[in-house]
């Protein structure tokens, strides 16, 4: 099947970001599936890309993007090229870029502007659960090794450090840049308490959700998307046995096919959509 893509598309929120549409040519209008990566996380990583191609060929118009303030540029969007911006990301950013993107892309020509489903990777699961809450033309909901609270932040002594010196780094294990994270983060986190509380999203929800979560999980304890099925009325959960964190993906990712787990994971997606 013959894939149409649109790549690095210039959107803007608080600045510039990029997204990308990959889908199937077709004559009938297609289910939109945007794709929000998590912390440290931006669209051309690992295998997106190939599950994107996955999920398009399965009839989907699939969308991924950079959040505005992710570390990325315009002209680098596979490097943590801004620190400085990174720095200055919170929950209200994203949720506000995550909104531009949905109000862009339902209104292409191939879509149909009744279904819209968003799919989370870890913290870009927070983030989709909290705007299936808000956005009502968000139809279907999946998240792939999601939080379940994005009250993360540095406890105790170092949470002090984090207040008094209004900075804390942390180390990007593969590029072993020192990733600043301002104070300003957990204030924005204090103002809207109410709005970021993910277990309240979830028990407002009343669309079909769907929470995949790998066995061996790393950084997401999978006690995390039990706690969203837990709190979501028409909600189902799925494991993905002996899957990690990214599900076997990882950056850079050279191999032509998904890994197992994330392939497994795909095909969830699909016959969930497919079924619901």
């Amino acid at each position: 099947m013959d894939l149409i893509k649109h790549k690095n598309i210039v959107l803007k929120s608080f600045r510039e970001f990029l997204a990308d549409a990959i889908f199937p040519e077709s004559d009938e209008k297609l289910p939109l599936i945007i794709f929000v990566h998590g912390y440290k996380g931006y669209k051309d990583w690992g295998a997106w890309e190939l599950m994107g191609e996955k999920l398009a060929k399965a009839g989907f118009y699939f969308v991924k993007f950079n959040f505005s303030h992710n570390g990325t540029t315009i002209e680098n969007p596979k490097e943590f090229a801004d620190l400085e911006a990174f720095g200055q990301n919170n929950y209200s950013k994203e949720l506000d870029d995550l909104e531009v993107v949905i109000n862009h892309f339902k209104n292409q020509k191939e879509v149909d502007p009744d279904e819209v489903i968003l799919l989370g990777h870890s913290r870009g699961g927070g983030i989709s659960v909290i705007k299936a809450s808000e956005n009502k033309s968000i139809s279907k909901l999946i998240t792939l090794a999601s939080v379940s609270t994005l009250d993360r932040f540095p406890k105790d002594e170092a949470f002090e450090n984090w207040k008094k010196e209004g900075v804390y780094f942390v180390e990007n294990a593969r590029t072993h840049q020192n990733m600043p994270h301002y104070f300003q983060f957990y204030q924005d986190f204090e103002n809207n308490k109410e709005r970021l509380d993910v277990e309240k999203a979830c028990v407002k929800l009343d669309i079909p959700a769907l929470f995949i979560h790998g066995t061996k999980d790393e950084s997401v304890k999978p006690e995390h998307s039990e706690n969203l099925h837990r709190w979501t009325k028409a909600s189902q959960i799925k494991w993905i046995e002996n899957a990690n964190h990214t599900f076997g993906a990882k950056e850079p990712w050279d191999d032509k096919e998904l890994p197992i787990g994330l392939e497994l994971a795909t095909e969830r997606i699909i016959n969930f959509i497919k079924k619901n």
